[in-house]
């Protein structure tokens, strides 16, 4: 199956390169661009695609707001954002990852991480880089006091919907663990543990495995190592 990608960029130049890595690849191509978050949403209403390369930052609608649009639209349901940004600070991964993406990249990482970011992304069967991810986003949420709106303790009885085998996987998916490591984990077959995890997605309204460890510290699940 070939990824259909579509590219959102400001610079058409950098779009232009990308263009030449992506379409390089006999798994993939480009079947869009645009130059601000509203012109990519345009771009994705009127053309089939699977993954969207979004920079951050944008003229008019940037790439948070065009990512919130996105996870917000059930017709786009599908469509799975890799958000790439100059600015690789904890609060742009956080808040690019609760706007609904899938991934977060460094436009300084490798053309193979970028080609292998894609994949994944597609796949929706792994966090993208997930040890450093995972440090990221427990480091953020370490800032947030207990007694905030949105944080733990409020947020706890979002897992009631959980059996305690679902509550596990979830464990080990915000551990950056495989499914097959899960499985190992578990004793139990990988098949199982991704009917497992598709449930945890459904019962969680989570897109995908990056929704899924977000949620696994929001809620308290899965605790920063510095407490």
């Amino acid at each position: 199956m070939t990824i259909r990608v579509v590219l959102a960029d400001d610079q058409a130049l950098l779009r232009s390169a990308f263009r030449v890595l992506v379409d390089s690849e006999p798994d993939m191509n480009v079947v869009g661009e645009a130059s601000d978050g509203a012109e990519a949403l345009a771009v994705l209403r009127g053309q089939e695609a699977d993954v969207v390369l979004m920079d951050i930052r944008m003229p008019g609608m940037d790439g948070l707001a065009a990512t919130r649009a996105i996870s917000a639209d059930p017709a786009l349901s599908h469509v799975r954002v890799v958000i790439l940004t100059t600015f690789e600070a904890d609060e742009y991964v956080v808040r690019s990852l609760r706007a609904g993406a899938s991934g977060f990249l460094g436009k300084g990482a490798e053309p193979g991480e970028l080609l292998s970011a894609i994949r994944v992304a597609a796949a929706g069967e792994a966090l993208l880089s997930p040890a450093a991810t995972k440090g990221l986003i427990a480091t953020f949420l370490a800032q947030e006091g207990p007694d905030d709106p949105g944080g733990p303790r409020h947020r706890a009885t979002e897992l009631a919907v959980l059996t305690d085998r679902e509550r596990e996987v979830l464990v080990l998916v915000a551990g950056g663990l495989s499914n097959t490591e899960i499985a190992g984990q578990l004793s139990v077959s990988p098949l199982t543990v991704k009917t497992h995890i598709n449930r945890t997605m459904s019962k969680l309204g989570a897109r995908d495995r990056a929704q899924l460890v977000m949620t696994a510290y929001e809620t308290g699940l899965v605790r920063p190592r510095s407490e």
